[in-house]
């Protein structure tokens, strides 16, 4: 069974790679749909059913294994019956057409069929977010005629209609929005198998977690109470000051505005360029992120940083603000290493030293274009913020009374539409303003910039062209920005979780001295701030009004809140499982805050306003909690059997074995987690265009990481090689298929699920080939000093 689920998930793997450079159709027929990729999933089916009949599941009344074990045959079965009967087209209508024509999809081509009844487009709708071109949602007014009567529906993304078994999906639209696009599905057998088979598997999950008869419950039998020990892993993170900031930044930096008007600046409102109406605060922090790469520059928080580009901009041209970090672009274009001031951008007669790359790069197709290229398109894009943010662009702060987009306008905007005292108003309140800002910053008096910003607030709550706009979410999300509570999150998990670990450390060597109660203080405190966690998801959840899950950083914050829940489910059995939870937490929190990660508030796309989002990456996320902690559970174990001696080895196999048992029990609990998140999340593709399984990388990624984890965990099974070494090396090994999962899809892959690749893959080899040398040593040396016996197989 190992070497088939092994073989499984080798194919699937390398189908993704194939379909990255040969494309899906070439990959489905090459691996996906070919015979030996059947026959490996009937081999499957017939060891399903062996191991049942082997193992005497019936007999020992291990219910949850054997409702697991047959809910995969039946998905299998689903799936087959899906590809082999099931049909997939797409219908084209423009308004006021009638059709009952459906044009479908097979790998033999494409075929039109007639469908036993016709639909007619009405008119298709097109919501955008307010001042945005990002659609909101779109939706087809449809009628149905079918046996003689006719039906009113409405199709919309996660609204799905069901005309005599055939689903309409919303999928896309015509440009000129007066059409519609529609997938159609017909697969009424295979997907009442399949959801059939779900059902059981999460009954199966259910029965594995709470029954008598479980591998869960015969760890727990077999765990003590665990005397601690420790190996204590310092890391220093090392923060480098900028470099000596020149005349001209100098000079900045004293004529600093004062923070109380900076904050007063802050909190007015304006609306970003994909229609959230956002404080100057939340803008300014994204603006100086997206030059720099930092939160503040200098002394200068975001606030300070951009009222005194607006005050200033003669100065700021020769600011070394615009962050780079490709050394071929530097020595290419002769720019300074690192950052480049505005002016650096300019030859002496004013030609711009990007254009004739920046030409070449854009004649490419996307899938052609270099590392290079994009670096080239990148750095345009900061250049051209900036250029944007000189000419008082950008700051979308004045509502237009009655405009059908609902759209701001910037100073620097067109003003031509504004009428009468209003056009009076918004034509010269800004320059005013910032005239005040240049004498305030010389006379110190602030009194008439703040008079100036009533007044531009005053204007807003008048005119305010938002019907649902909300001035307590503008507050809210401005104490969510100052409080940062992601930020003291991670030096809290960082700080609690290393001195448990320090007080573990010292009680396995036997300095008991207050070590009950302190652990227990420093555990109260991890408690305060895992709250303040969820405080913080919640108002991020309140300021969007969405689960705060649906980007790469969100779900980063997600995971290392699950992961110090599950390691608080083990905090009383074994602290320095909850210290090492708490610990990697903390390490997810600074990868979470790195400046390729994205922390921006997004208007959701339309196919993420369904529940079944908030519900399949809540899963997924905790999945991967609990297998963080098998993670830092085995490399600890590992690490342990290689620094001691074998003679002396004895001392430490209690606390080894009980690691173990908790290790075991986490990767139980997350491939459970994982499996139904991971089938969960089909559920929603098909409620949502029709299809559950399409072999996107991310998804098919997803199975191979559920895959990889059933193998660690049925490795109790092989009674000759199972041992102590082993668990915790596979569990060391196996979370690197998360890693691919989650980030490396987006590196190396392509498909609907990726967060937004990079073109900086350079630095990844050198780490993967650093931690792949770092675990074969590990694993070398610690099977050299291992003399333990294995878990109990039961």
């Amino acid at each position: 069974m190992i070497v088939l689920l092994a073989l499984y998930a080798i194919s699937m793997a390398v189908a993704t790679f194939v379909e990255k450079s040969q494309g899906t159709t070439f990959a489905k027929v090459l691996i996906y749909y070919s015979p030996l990729f059947f026959l490996i999933q009937f081999l499957l089916v017939i060891n399903f059913v062996m191991i049942v009949f082997r193992y005497k599941f019936f007999k020992h009344k291990r219910w949850g294994l054997i409702w697991i074990h047959f809910s995969f045959i039946i998905i299998l079965l689903g799936a087959m019956t899906t590809h082999i009967s099931g049909k997939e087209g797409i219908l084209h209508l423009r308004e006021g057409e009638i059709t009952n024509q459906v044009m479908v999809h097979t790998n033999r081509g494409q075929s039109l069929i007639t469908l036993p009844f016709k639909v007619e487009l009405v008119k298709f709708t097109l919501t955008r977010y307010p001042g945005s071109m990002s659609p909101s949602s779109f939706e087809s007014e449809l009628i149905v005629h079918v046996d003689g009567k006719t039906r009113n529906e409405r199709v919309y993304m996660n609204n799905v209609l069901d005309v005599k078994g055939y689903r309409f999906f919303q999928a896309s639209y015509d440009a000129d929005e007066k059409g519609t696009v529609l997938s159609v599905n017909q697969d009424v057998v295979g997907r009442n198998l399949t959801y059939a088979g779900y059902l059981l598997l999460a009954i199966g999950c259910i029965l594995c977690l709470t029954g008598k008869h479980t591998r869960i419950r015969s760890l727990f039998k077999q765990m003590k109470t665990i005397t601690i020990m420790m190996v204590l892993m310092v890391c220093n993170l090392t923060l480098q000051a900028a470099t000596t900031p020149g005349s001209m930044t100098a000079v900045i930096q004293k004529n600093a505005i004062p923070p109380k008007h900076a904050g007063r600046f802050g909190e007015i409102p304006v609306q970003s360029t994909n229609g959230r109406v956002i404080p100057l605060n939340t803008f300014s922090s994204e603006i100086l992120r997206k030059l720099s790469k930092n939160t503040r520059f200098g002394t200068l928080n975001s606030d300070r940083f951009l009222l005194s580009l607006f005050a200033m901009p003669e100065m700021w041209m020769h600011v070394p603000l615009i962050h780079h970090s490709n050394d071929m672009i530097a020595a290419f274009f002769s720019l300074p290493a690192n950052a480049c001031a505005y002016v650096d951008m300019f030859h002496e007669d004013g030609s711009y030293i990007l254009q004739t790359g920046l030409n070449e790069a854009f004649q490419k197709m996307p899938a052609e274009r270099t590392g290079f290229d994009k670096e080239i398109i990148k750095l345009d894009e900061k250049v051209n913020i900036l250029h944007q943010l000189f000419e008082f662009q950008l700051i979308r702060l004045f509502p237009k009374t009655g405009d059908p987009a609902q759209q701001w306008f910037a100073p620097g905007d067109d003003l031509s539409v504004f009428s009468g005292q209003d056009s009076m108003f918004v034509t010269r309140i800004f320059d005013w303003y910032i005239s005040e800002v240049q004498g305030a910053i010389k006379s110190g008096d602030w009194s008439k910039p703040d008079e100036i910003l009533d007044m531009i607030s005053t204007y807003q709550t008048a005119k305010n062209n938002i019907p649902d706009f909300d001035f307590q979410k503008i507050a809210l999300e401005l104490k969510y920005n100052k409080w940062d509570i992601f930020r003291w999150c991670k030096t809290g998990y960082l700080s609690l979780g290393g001195l448990l670990l320090l007080f573990a450390f010292l009680s396995f060597f036997k300095y008991r001295v207050h070590r009950r109660l302190i652990t227990k203080l420093l555990g109260i405190g991890v408690l305060i701030i895992f709250h303040f966690h969820m405080l913080g998801m919640g108002m991020r959840w309140q300021i969007s009004g969405y689960a705060p899950w649906s980007n790469s950083y969100e779900t980063m914050i997600l995971m290392a809140w699950a992961t110090v829940f599950a390691g608080l489910l083990f905090a009383r059995k074994s602290l320095i499982t909850f210290a090492l939870s708490t610990i990697f937490a903390g390490i997810i929190l600074i990868v979470s805050s790195l400046n390729w990660m994205d922390p921006q508030i997004n208007p959701l796309v339309p196919v993420l306003k369904s529940p079944w989002l908030m519900f399949h990456v809540a899963i997924l996320m905790a999945a991967y909690g609990f297998f963080g902690i098998s993670f830092c559970i085995g490399f600890v174990n590992l690490l342990i059997m290689s620094l001691m001696r074998k003679e002396k080895n004895a001392v430490f196999n209690g606390t080894i074995r009980e690691l173990s048992i908790i290790n075991e029990i986490s990767l139980i609990i997350g491939l459970i987690l994982m499996t139904v998140g991971t089938f969960m999340g089909a559920v929603w593709a098909n409620e949502s265009w029709g299809r559950y399984w399409g072999w996107d990388p991310k998804e098919t990624w997803a199975l191979i990481t559920m895959i990889v984890y059933a193998m660690v965990t049925h490795l109790h099974l092989l009674r000759k090689w199972y041992d102590l070494w082993l668990i915790n090396l596979c569990s060391v090994i196996a979370f690197s298929s998360v890693l691919m999962t989650y980030f490396g899809v987006n590196y190396f892959l392509s498909g609907m699920h990726s967060y937004g690749s990079s073109g900086q893959t350079g630095n990844i080899y050198v780490y993967l080939c650093g931690a792949g040398i770092t675990i074969a040593l590990l694993a070398v040396f610690s099977r050299k000093n291992h003399n333990q016996k294995p878990l109990s197989p039961s």
